[in-house]
């Protein structure tokens, strides 16, 4: 067996021990009901990034069935059925609703001032109007963002250091979204900072795209900028190939879109984000006030690189950026 096999079963096994572990020494007490509001699809459900979040709720303590019942309500990347999606919710009632990411949390606060509310994964929750600061949130929400504005100066300084000659690049994101929008206003106001010119693509549907990278080849960009809202990582695929198609690479927030054929994301780790918000939903659960617990901003940043792309595009990476990766597909 293959030490790399050895540890992944002894990990397994012992993740297990911890799960058995800690339902047995769980105190007894009334079953919780969990509510879950997602922009997400019920079809991809469930989404790696919440099976992050049952297994620490898991690790925690906290088992469907035995202390635990969740309620799931996906919008299939809608923002419309949102605010009926959380009054289902409210009304049946849980007691605490998770929402991820910006939109969900809006409709979540907009629904009940009484029910906590943990968010995942919103770019600037203040600028938002979800808190009214990070370190004392205030009312009935707290959660974790993902400061996805603050990091468009380090994602388009990547972009120089692979593409140094590149002047131009396009912005891809989903003009709907609150969240998105914020990021790309930030984008923009970076840009002259690097020498760099942005053509904006946003979108509003996935019928969209097409015309999109037609107007980025007409505009001659060096390479596509995707700003990945639950929108955009559900036409990763069709964004990839037409990206291929016109070979220009794409870089993105988060690994999706790498682990999809994109050239390289830098961003927060969204497994390390969900499985954080296990812990404040644990918290909540045993007593605490969602007033009483600051926003959390991200802890671990990832830089993912895709080899492959790069190879297929002729695009040379410097060994020492390939040496900072975290992850890099080969």
């Amino acid at each position: 067996m293959r030490r790399r096999e050895f540890l992944t079963l002894f990990g397994a096994a012992a993740s297990s021990a911890l799960c058995a572990s800690a339902v047995r020494t769980q105190p007894p007490g009334k079953l919780r009901r969990l509510g879950v509001l997602s922009q997400g699809s019920a079809a991809e459900h469930p989404s790696h990034l919440f099976q992050e979040f049952q297994a620490g709720l898991s690790e925690l303590g906290w088992v469907e069935g035995h202390n635990l019942a969740m309620e799931w309500r996906f919008s299939e990347g809608s923002f419309d059925p949102l605010p009926r999606l959380a009054g289902e919710l409210v009304s049946l009632p849980v007691d605490l609703i998770v929402a991820s990411p910006a939109a969900p949390a809006a409709a979540a606060k907009a629904a009940t001032s009484t029910i906590p509310v943990v968010f995942i994964q919103v770019p600037d929750p203040v600028r938002l109007g979800i808190v009214a600061s990070l370190a004392r949130p205030g009312g009935n929400v707290t959660g974790f963002s993902s400061i996805a504005s603050d990091l468009t100066g380090k994602r388009l300084a990547l972009v120089k250091e692979v593409l140094p000659n590149a002047q131009r690049i396009a912005m891809l994101w989903n003009r709907p979204s609150q969240g998105a929008a914020l990021v790309s206003r930030e984008m923009m106001r970076v840009q002259s900072q690097l020498d760099l010119e942005l053509e904006d693509l946003g979108v509003s549907a996935r019928d969209e795209l097409p015309a999109a990278f037609d107007a980025a080849v007409r505009a001659r960009v060096a390479a596509v900028m995707v700003i990945d809202d639950p929108a955009m990582v559900s036409y990763r695929g069709t964004v990839v190939q037409l990206a291929a198609r016109h070979a220009l690479p794409i870089f993105s927030q988060y690994s999706e879109y790498v682990d999809a054929g994109g050239l390289m994301a830098y961003g927060p780790s969204l497994r390390a984000l969900y499985r954080r918000g296990a812990v404040y939903v644990d918290r909540i659960f045993k007593g605490a006030k969602p007033s009483d617990l600051p926003v959390e901003q991200p802890a671990v940043f990832e830089l993912v690189v895709n080899f492959q792309a790069a190879k297929a595009l002729g695009v040379e990476l410097a060994p020492t950026l390939v040496a900072r990766a975290d992850r890099v597909i080969e």
